[in-house]
């Protein structure tokens, strides 16, 4: 029986099994890289490399921020404290009995008003 070019089945047939070497020394020794198929997939491994790479820096971006917030996020806690703090210190001081005490304290020579202020209105003409 004949295909063409004159070549037998047998011999196509041995022909095959020479070109399918896939032997574990061809793996190991790097020979299966240099085929035909392994050389045409050289982009798409290139692509595939290239997303794990920004996969991975896109990853470590987003911890960096995460940890970034965090950290903010701790930094209001402490001053909405600290200004809550500030605040009722501000409020404890201006009470009139804790500005009498500083201005006797200090010596400024300053006293309380024993008549309560009038109300001084002017009419429009």
């Amino acid at each position: 029986m004949k295909y063409n070019d004159d070549k037998t089945f047998e011999e196509l047939d041995s022909v095959t099994k020479n070109t399918k070497k896939g032997s574990i020394k061809d793996f190991i020794g790097g020979n299966f890289l240099t085929s035909e198929n392994v050389i045409k997939q050289i982009p798409y491994v290139l692509f595939l490399s290239i997303i794990a790479i920004i996969y991975i820096g896109n990853r470590y971006e987003a911890e960096k921020i995460l940890r970034e917030t965090i950290a903010l996020k701790n930094e209001v806690k402490e001053l909405r404290a600290e200004s809550i703090t500030t605040t009722s210190e501000l409020m404890y001081i201006s009470k009139q009995s804790e500005v009498a005490k500083l201005v006797e304290e200090k010596g400024l020579d300053l006293k309380e008003a024993v008549v309560p202020p009038k109300k001084i209105i002017i009419e429009k003409e």
